[in-house]
C-alpha cells in the first residue's frame, strides 16, 4: 500500500483518527459542515510520522525503558522522555516526505504564516480529551521553519506530562501516533471558547462563550481573565465582562508577542450580544453533527466565525434515557435521584451489574455512566407525595434533599400536579404499626434462610436457556421477599423509633443524637456480628507464629490457593477451619457488592487476609464478646440515666414510659435492619456461581475469550448469546473501553434531564471557619490519625486511627473493629455506616464531600460526630 504523507483537511473526517489523530479529524469533519468556516491546511499524517520513527531504531529500546518506568517516578520520566524527544528533533526529514509537506504548502501559499498543531491517534476521543498534552506553534512562516516545528509536533507526543498521562491511563506508547496539522494562520479581532453545555454544572441548554482580544492563546495560557456569556434557547441570561489587559498578537515575522491592550478598550466586550447569538447557533450545528456536547475553539475575523477547533467534552455526566422517550420521543422534563448515593456505591459497575440490580430492584431505575438512578418526577409534581419524599431523601442525606429543593426552587422545571383524589391520604400510606417483638425479627430472617436454600437446591439442575427462564423467576422471588410487608414493618419500627428518641430527648433533655449510644451492640445486626467474627479468627490465628508469618507473605493478587497452603503448616489446620467458617457465613460478601461482577470474598479470601493481620496485632484475645458486651452494658447504662432525668421533669413519668417503649422497640428493631442486604448479596453468591458456570461454557465452546467478558454483557445480552452462541467481540471491546472511561466520572446525588448535576449543599452555620461539614450519624467527638484508604485491601491500621474513605458498604465493617472514627464521602443517618459506627460506638461523619482529596493521609484531625464536622489539625 502507497504510503500517503500529506492529506488536505478537506479530504479528511472523523473516521479517519487512525491516519490524521484525532485534531485532524474533527477540523476535516467540521469543514464539511454547512456553514462553518474551518482555515485552509493539511495534514501530515501518522505514516510520516511512522516513516520517521523508523529512521531511529534507538527509540525502540528507550520506549520498553519507559513504559517499566512508575507513573510517578516523575525525575526517570523526565530525563527519558526528554532524550526520546531529541533523538526525533534529531532526525532529517527524508528528502520525498519533505517534498510532499513543501508542495501542499506552495498549494496554500508558501510565504503565508501558519499555526502547526500536533494531532494524536488517541486524542479528542469521547472518552479522554489529552487536552493540552501536545504542542501547538503558532504564526510560523516559510517552508524551512515549517518542517523544523512539524518535527517538534512530532517529539512533543513524549512530553512529560503526555507519557505520564497516557502511563497513568493505561494507554501503551506505541499505539499512539502523531500527525501534524498546518493550518492557514487567522488574525483575529477576538478569539476564545465555546462549550455547547455549560462545563461547570453539565446543563445541557446553556451555552457558555469565553471570549477575549487577539489570539485565543492568552484565554487558553491563562494570561487574561475572559468575558464570560451564558446563553439558553437562543437568548443570553448572564454575561460578566472582565478587564482584559493583554492581549497575544501575531508579529509579520513570524512568532507572538503580549501586548498591552488601551485602557478605553480593557472593559469593552470582545464580542456584541448578537455575535454571542450567532456563535452559539454555530456551536449547536457543529454538536447536531458530532452527536454530543462540544468544547470549539473559535476566531472572530470580519465579523465572521472561523472554527479551529472541536473537541467533546469527557467531564460531563450523561444523561440518563427514561424508556418512554425511546418509544414517544418524550419531552417532558425529569429529575434523577442517584441509586450508588443510597446504597453506598458510587463506583461505576459492568452492564450485567447494572441490569441484574435493574432485574431485581423495587422501582424503575435508568443506567447513566454506569451508575443507576430513579425517577422521581412524577413523585415531585404531586404535593401529596412531594412532601414525603423530600422528607424520606433528607432523614437518608439531607444533600439529596437539598439538591432536590434547588431544582423544584425554579418553579416552572417541576410544575405541581393537582392530587387525583382531593385530600386523600398519600399513596400506599403509612404502615400499620407491629408489635415490639423480638420473635418478629427471628421469623424474618428464617424466611429469608428458607427462601435461599430453595434457590440454592433448585439453581442446581439448571444450565443454558432454561437456567435464564429460572433466573427470571427467581428475581420475581426475590423481590417478593423484599417487599414483605412484615420485613419492611421491622425496618420502619427501628428507623422511626430511633428518629422519635432523637427528636423527643433533645426537645425534653437538651441532648443531640441520644439514641447513638441507645442502639450499641443491639442484637441480631449480621453486618455488626461479621466484624467481631473476624476478630475470632484472629483470636484463633494470633497464637500460631508460623500461620502469622506466613500470612505476612501472602501476595493478595497471585496467592488464590493460599488456603490450602495453611494446611501444611503447625497450627494452620485450625487457622484454614477458622477462616472457612467465617467464609462460609460471610463469603459473599465484597467491596462494592451490589455489583454481581466484583469479586466475592470466598472468591478471593486475600482481602480479609491485611484485616486478619490488624486484628492479630492490634487486639488481645476474647475482643468481640469484650467489646459487645461493654457496649450493650453502655447502651443500658445510658438507658437508666435518661429514663431517670425524664422522670424529674414535669409529667416524667408519662415521658420515661414513652421513652422505655421506643428504647424497647429500637433495640428490637435497628439490627434487622442490615439484614434484608444481607439475603440481597447471599442470592446474588448464588446468582453469580451459576452464570459464572455459564460464561465457562462458553469459553470452552470458543464463544468467549475469557469467562469475565460475560460481565461486559447485560442480563438479556448474556441471555442471548448462551442461545445463540454467537457474541460481538466488538460490542464487549466498546463495553471494556467505556467501563475504564465511566471511572472519570463523579455521578451527582442528583441530576435532571437537561444534564444539570446537582450535589446540593449542607446550610449551616454552627462549624467553625475552615471545618469540613457532614452529617452526623454517631455521636461523640475523636482527635486522631487520618488513614484515607480507598480499597480495604490496602488497610494498615493501628488502634486510634480515624478511617476516611469515600464509601463503607457491609464489607467494611470488619475494619470498624478497629478503627476510633469514621470519614465518609456518601451516606446517610441509616446508610450501613452510619448504623454500624453507631453499634460500635464510633463518632462518624458521612457526605463530607471530596473527604478524601481534602484529608491528607497520616494528618491528625479532629472527628465531632454529634454536631457533625470534621477539624484538620495542625
Amino acid at each position: 500500500m502507497m504510503e500517503q504523507y500529506v492529506l488536505g483537511l478537506q479530504e479528511v473526517d472523523e473516521t479517519q483518527v487512525a491516519v490524521v489523530g484525532g485534531k485532524a479529524a474533527h477540523l476535516g469533519g467540521l469543514s464539511r459542515i454547512e456553514g462553518i468556516r474551518v482555515p485552509g491546511g493539511f495534514c501530515v499524517t501518522t505514516d510520516a510520522f511512522r516513516r520517521i520513527m523508523a529512521e531511529a531504531p534507538s527509540i525502540d529500546d528507550r520506549l520498553d525503558e519507559l513504559s517499566r518506568l512508575n507513573p510517578d517516578d516523575r525525575e526517570a520520566i523526565r530525563t527519558l522522555s526528554a532524550r526520546i524527544r531529541r533523538t526525533i528533533e534529531g532526525i532529517a526529514i527524508p528528502g520525498d516526505l519533505a517534498a510532499a509537506i513543501t508542495r501542499a504548502l506552495a498549494r496554500l501559499g508558501e510565504q503565508g504564516a501558519y499555526a502547526v498543531r500536533s494531532s494524536a491517534t488517541a486524542e479528542d476521543l469521547p472518552t479522554a480529551s489529552f487536552a493540552g498534552q501536545q504542542d501547538t506553534y503558532l504564526n510560523v512562516v516559510g517552508p524551512t521553519a515549517i518542517l523544523q516545528h512539524v518535527s517538534r509536533c512530532w517529539a512533543s507526543l513524549f512530553t512529560e506530562r503526555a507519557v505520564t498521562y497516557r502511563q497513568r491511563n493505561g494507554i501503551d506508547h506505541r499505539t499512539v501516533h502523531m500527525a501534524v496539522v498546518v493550518q492557514q494562520m487567522v488574525f483575529p479581532h477576538a478569539a476564545g471558547i465555546l462549550f455547547t453545555a455549560d462545563p461547570v454544572t453539565g446543563n445541557r441548554k446553556v451555552a457558555t462563550v469565553d471570549a477575549g482580544f487577539g489570539l485565543g492563546e492568552a484565554l487558553v495560557s491563562g494570561l487574561v481573565n475572559p468575558d464570560v456569556f451564558k446563553v439558553r434557547d437562543g437568548e443570553i441570561v448572564a454575561k460578566s465582562i472582565a478587564a482584559k489587559q493583554r492581549a497575544v498578537h501575531a508579529l509579520p515575522a513570524g512568532g507572538t508577542q503580549e501586548v498591552a491592550i488601551d485602557a478605553q478598550r480593557q472593559e469593552q466586550p470582545a464580542l456584541t450580544d448578537d455575535q454571542v447569538v450567532r456563535l452559539v447557533r454555530l456551536g449547536r450545528r457543529i454538536e447536531a453533527h458530532f452527536g454530543r456536547p462540544q468544547d470549539i475553539e473559535w476566531c472572530l475575523v470580519d465579523d465572521g466565525f472561523q472554527i479551529v477547533q472541536s473537541r467533546p467534552i469527557t467531564t460531563l455526566f450523561p444523561v440518563p434515557v427514561p424508556v418512554p422517550v425511546l418509544e414517544t420521543g418524550d419531552q417532558e422534563n425529569h429529575v434523577y435521584v442517584s441509586v450508588g448515593h443510597q446504597q453506598m456505591m458510587t463506583d461505576p459497575m459492568k452492564p450485567l451489574g447494572f441490569s441484574m440490580w435493574q432485574l431485581t430492584a423495587m422501582v424503575a431505575m435508568h443506567e447513566a455512566g454506569g451508575r443507576l438512578f430513579v425517577d422521581v418526577t412524577r413523585r415531585l409534581a404531586s404535593p401529596a407525595s412531594r412532601a414525603g419524599l423530600l422528607e424520606l431523601m433528607g432523614k437518608g442525606d439531607p444533600l439529596v434533599r437539598d439538591a432536590l429543593e434547588t431544582v423544584l426552587d425554579r418553579d416552572d422545571f417541576v410544575p405541581l400536579l393537582p392530587d387525583l383524589v382531593p385530600g386523600g391520604p398519600p399513596a400506599g400510606g403509612a404502615p400499620a404499626p407491629i408489635e415490639t417483638d423480638p420473635a418478629i425479627v427471628t421469623e424474618l430472617i428464617e424466611r429469608s434462610q428458607v427462601s435461599i436454600a430453595a434457590l440454592e437446591r433448585d439453581i442446581r439442575t439448571k444450565s443454558g436457556p432454561a437456567l435464564f427462564d429460572f433466573l427470571l423467576e427467581a428475581f420475581e422471588e426475590h423481590k417478593r421477599v423484599l417487599s414483605d410487608p412484615l420485613s419492611i414493618q421491622a425496618i420502619m419500627a427501628g428507623m422511626e423509633a430511633t428518629w422519635w428518641l432523637n427528636d423527643k430527648l433533645q426537645e425534653w433533655l437538651g441532648e443531640k443524637n441520644a439514641a447513638d449510644t441507645l442502639t450499641l451492640s443491639a442484637p441480631d445486626n449480621i453486618t455488626s456480628e461479621m466484624g467481631l467474627a473476624l476478630l475470632d479468627v484472629a483470636d484463633v490465628i494470633r497464637p500460631q507464629a508460623e500461620v502469622v508469618a506466613f500470612l505476612q507473605g501472602v501476595d493478595y493478587v497471585e496467592d488464590e490457593a493460599f488456603l490450602d497452603e495453611l494446611a501444611k503448616l503447625a497450627g494452620g489446620t485450625e487457622a484454614r477451619d477458622a477462616i472457612e467458617a467465617y467464609l462460609d457465613r460471610y463469603g459473599m460478601r465484597c467491596v462494592g457488592e451490589i455489583d454481581i461482577t466484583r469479586p466475592r470474598w470466598r472468591e478471593r479470601p486475600t482481602t480479609l487476609v491485611p484485616v486478619i493481620l490488624d486484628n492479630v496485632s492490634n487486639f488481645e484475645p476474647g475482643a468481640a464478646e469484650r467489646r459487645f458486651e461493654e457496649g450493650r452494658q453502655k447502651a443500658l447504662k445510658k438507658e437508666q440515666d435518661v429514663l431517670s432525668r425524664l422522670r424529674a421533669l414535669p409529667d416524667g413519668e408519662g415521658k420515661a414510659d414513652e421513652a422505655k417503649r421506643m428504647i424497647d422497640r429500637v433495640r428490637t428493631f435497628i439490627g434487622y435492619r442490615e439484614y434484608p442486604k444481607y439475603g440481597i448479596i447471599s442470592r446474588y453468591f448464588v446468582y453469580k456461581q451459576a452464570l459464572l458456570a455459564e460464561a465457562e461454557r462458553l469459553v470452552q465452546a470458543d464463544v468467549l475469550p475469557e469467562r469475565e467478558d460475560a460481565f461486559y454483557l447485560t442480563f438479556q445480552e448474556l441471555h442471548d448469546v448462551v442461545r445463540s452462541h454467537q457474541v460481538d467481540a466488538g460490542l464487549i471491546q466498546q463495553r471494556k473501553d467505556e467501563f475504564r472511561a465511566h471511572h472519570a466520572l463523579t455521578p451527582p446525588r442528583v441530576l435532571t434531564s437537561d444534564g444539570e448535576a446537582l450535589t446540593g449543599a449542607y446550610r449551616r452555620d454552627d462549624a467553625p471557619a475552615g471545618a469540613l461539614i457532614g452529617l452526623p450519624v454517631s455521636a461523640g467527638t475523636i482527635e486522631g490519625r487520618a488513614r484515607v484508604i480507598l480499597d480495604m485491601a490496602d488497610a494498615d491500621l493501628e488502634a486510634g486511627d480515624i478511617l476516611v474513605t469515600p464509601f463503607t458498604d457491609p464489607s467494611w465493617s470488619p475494619l470498624f473493629v478497629a478503627i476510633a472514627g469514621l470519614v465518609t464521602e456518601v451516606g446517610g443517618l441509616m446508610t450501613h455506616g452510619a448504623v454500624i459506627a453507631r453499634e460500635y460506638g464510633l463518632p462518624a461523619v458521612v457526605g463530607v464531600e471530596q473527604a478524601t482529596r481534602l484529608i491528607r493521609d497520616g494528618q491528625r484531625i479532629r472527628v465531632h460526630g454529634t454536631d457533625g464536622y470534621i477539624e484538620i489539625l495542625p
